[in-house]
């Protein structure tokens, strides 16, 4: 009988690597019966990483630079020159850096991180400035550059903040991903308990959550808004319980159920406003955004629409089982992590002031020789300045990637970024390529593709290393076969 080696490669010897090497070793069978496991362990500085379950641990000083396939077979290329060949690959190094994201500051031009520490002193006043981000991180800039530099706000005739300028603020041009800053949070204590219900997710966790956070929007609506529906929770709830979420039998039960589309629940929309949508100038953009906050902020005001503090609930419901997931933590920042409606309001007033102009979602970011322009698919043109903001995440998506194997996966489609993080599938972790399908061979975790703490790192590691052994078993039975 032949001797099967059966290969896993872990790329990274951090602590989200060595958490899913021990737990790789733990499960692995024992050696015998003609079959062997290697773990190869690739990482420029590791720690001693020694397995006391009699499973093979290879060191490899080394940096991995790329990752293709050939015949199933997965092939690790390394800084080095060696390629290891493997039945499984996890992806466990740290989230690559983009070599433009230090202070640069040259010819006049400035580049700055962001974030708590940074010194915003040098941004220049009565220019533009671009700011790449508008959630929290972009909340925080506001209050440093327009009232710390001399501003103030007074109320207007309805009470809301008017922003009477300075001299020495800069002019905030403000791009993201979806193109509007992060929904403030209610200003009312909620009314009733209506909680979520679980429901089993099936190999596919998102969907069954989206679910979870719809039920406890809608029983929230039924329950304590009744007038604003057909029919009643009791006639509703079974018929949702049976639909598949996101189906046409979903869609409607709930069109012929809630009559006011205000009244529906559409994540998608939530999550992408301005998707499709084009403007032919920056001025009928800011028309629009100033709609958009001021909708917010009365939405966000009245208990008429307490179904949305109710999803909130049920998104803090979640997020201990759900921590990490790019989708969730996406869906998590924009509904259930704003500003306060103060801080909403004041944000308006900046807007309304010609303080901060919004530029549209998808912004592209270039430098040349004047500084930085940015163009995208939401108004014509470019906008110019010669200082940029850094108010995101640090992407680990192909624009400025930093890591030679991640820009690889990227530019041929074999993997996707959500909310700046590596899309992978829950529980197990299997990399999802660019056209939604999952790889089989391929693995993620860590801080690549989550934000959360050691305890949800331990919970992802071990699920990794279950569906890890279990792919490279089969593998072992087809080559003994």
């Amino acid at each position: 009988m032949s001797h099967a080696v059966g290969r896993i490669v872990v790329i990274g010897a951090g602590p989200a690597g060595t958490c899913v090497v021990d737990r790789i070793c733990a499960g692995a069978p024992q050696p015998g019966g003609g079959r062997t496991i290697e773990v190869h362990v690739v990482d420029p500085a590791p720690p001693e990483c020694e397995s006391p379950y009699g499973v093979q641990v290879h060191v490899h000083r080394d940096r991995a630079i790329g990752l293709t396939e050939s015949a199933g077979r997965q092939l690790v290329r390394l800084l080095g020159g060696r390629t290891l060949e493997a039945d499984a690959v996890v992806l466990a190094q740290g989230r690559p850096g983009s070599g433009d994201h230090d202070v640069a500051a040259r010819d006049g031009l400035l580049h700055l991180p962001g974030g708590p520490g940074h010194d915003l002193e040098n941004v220049p006043a009565g220019e533009p400035v671009l700011v790449r981000g508008a959630g929290r991180a972009f909340t925080d800039l506001l209050a440093p550059l327009t009232v710390g530099r001399g501003g103030r706000f007074t109320r207007g005739r309805q009470g809301e903040p008017v922003y009477l300028p300075g001299g020495f603020e800069p002019l905030l041009y403000v791009g993201s991903r979806r193109g509007v800053p992060h929904h403030a949070r209610p200003g009312y204590e909620p009314a009733g308990e209506a909680r979520a219900r679980r429901f089993p997710y099936e190999g596919d966790e998102r969907q069954a959550t989206a679910k979870e956070l719809a039920y406890a929007y809608y029983r929230e609506l039924f329950t304590a808004h009744p007038s604003r529906t057909r029919t009643t929770w009791a006639a509703f709830e079974p018929a949702f319980v049976r639909a598949e979420p996101g189906g046409r039998e979903m869609r409607a039960l709930v069109t012929r159920s809630v009559p006011r589309f205000a009244d529906r629940l559409h994540l998608d929309r939530l999550a992408r406003p301005l998707r499709g949508m084009r403007f032919g100038d920056l001025a009928g953009l800011q028309r629009w955004m100033h709609g958009f906050l001021a909708a917010d902020l009365e939405r966000r005001a009245d208990p008429a629409f307490s179904p949305d503090l109710a999803l909130i609930r049920a998104l803090r419901d979640a997020r201990p089982r759900m921590a990490g997931d790019p989708w969730f933590e996406d869906l998590f920042g924009l509904l259930a992590d704003g500003p306060s409606l103060a801080r909403q309001a004041e944000l308006h007033g900046l807007a309304r002031a010609g303080i901060v102009t919004f530029i549209g979602a998808e912004p592209r970011i270039e430098q040349d020789e004047d500084g930085w322009r940015a163009s995208g698919p939401t108004v014509p043109g470019l906008t110019r300045a010669r200082t940029l903001i850094e108010a995101r995440r640090l992407p680990s998506g192909p624009d400025g990637c930093a890591d030679p194997l991640l820009a690889g996966l990227y530019a041929r489609g074999e993997a996707r970024h959500t909310a700046g993080l590596l899309d992978v599938r829950l529980p197990d972790g299997r990399l999802i390529t660019g056209d939604g399908s999952v790889h089989d061979r391929r693995f993620a975790l860590g801080s690549l593709t989550a934000a959360g703490g050691f305890a949800t790192l331990l919970r992802r590691a071990d699920a990794v290393a279950r569906a890890v052994l279990s792919q490279v078993s089969e593998a072992l039975v087809h080559a003994a076969a």
